[in-house]
């Protein structure tokens, strides 16, 4: 008899998401926009109806400035602006009723929901679960093993690892060396100027990773791929900047604060911090229903 799947959810994504798609007309007597958490809210509720999930984990990012890639790259996210504050003390609340739901809620000070994440699918990997990450970040692709699946939920793309394969161009163990290589302009990671995501898919379709290209680097100048003598050039002069990309783009998976809580079982919900959570933010009775019914 196989175990449940277990489902990891990027919240910042979804907490993103509820900002800019819901309107700021909800707000609670003190004219605090509400607008976030009550979006992430109804994200939980539908996560929850549509899987019956029985083990779930919520990851939460605390800061764009401190996790231990800025020590590695302080210009990491630089380019991203701080959230604002009628955003950043809904994060706070949403991280409340996920718990008042039952809900096992992470965040660490030095790492990031990633990699609290990778962290729980190995665990839970090992002791025999699948996996399933709730995401749009192609970044968490790299965790998704046999059984696993990728489920960006919000455009309903729930992705094993061939089809990830398919929609990114390379394997999911391949995402961390193909990001390093291309760069990524979300995270403000430069990668090797010029290489592209098809020369970077050519690459790790032929040497397999990053170490084995650069160990055979006097190879790519005969590959069939346009460019070559130019991509073995660009390689060759940026090797230090793909392996210090490298180092942003692989996901971490030993966090301890990610194991401090053991059993990712959902607890019962506890009905009555719901439901004075809900009086504080003044939600309406439909969505409490469906939360405390999840």
């Amino acid at each position: 008899m196989s175990l449940p799947p277990v489902y990891l959810v990027d919240a910042s994504i979804y907490i993103f998401r509820a900002w800019f798609s819901m309107s700021d007309e909800f707000v609670n007597a003190s004219g605090e926009p509400t607008n976030a958490v009550y979006g992430f809210s109804g994200f939980l509720c539908s996560l929850l109806e549509q899987t019956s999930a029985e083990y779930v984990a919520i990851a939460f990012d605390e800061s764009l400035t401190t996790s231990y890639r800025n020590e590695i790259y302080p210009e990491y996210k630089a380019n991203r602006d701080p959230a604002p504050p009628d955003l950043k003390r809904q994060f706070s609340w949403a991280r409340s009723v996920a718990e008042a739901m039952g809900l096992q809620c992470f965040s660490d000070p030095r790492y990031e929901a990633d990699d609290l994440i990778g962290t729980l699918a190995g665990h839970w990997r090992e002791r025999g679960h699948s996996i399933c990450v709730v995401t749009s970040d192609k970044d968490l692709a790299q965790l998704v093993g046999e059984n696993d699946y990728w489920w960006d939920y919000s455009r309903n793309q729930k992705l094993n690892a061939r089809q990830l394969t398919e929609k990114f161009g390379v394997m999911p163990e391949q995402m961390a060396d193909f990001l390093a290589l291309t760069g990524d302009s979300v995270d403000n990671i430069p990668g090797v100027p010029g290489i592209g995501p098809k020369s970077a898919s050519a690459l790790l379709s032929h040497f397999g990773d990053m170490d084995s290209l650069f160990e055979r680097l006097g190879e790519v100048q005969h590959l069939s791929i346009r460019g070559a003598k130019s991509i073995h050039r660009k390689l060759q002069d940026n090797r230090d900047a793909a392996e210090l990309a490298r180092k942003l783009t692989i996901i971490e998976t030993s966090v301890e604060s990610a194991l401090a809580s053991p059993d990712l079982r959902r607890n019962e919900i506890d009905t009555a911090t719901l439901n004075r959570l809900f009086d504080d933010l003044e939600f309406g009775g439909m969505l409490r229903q469906r939360c405390l019914r999840s």
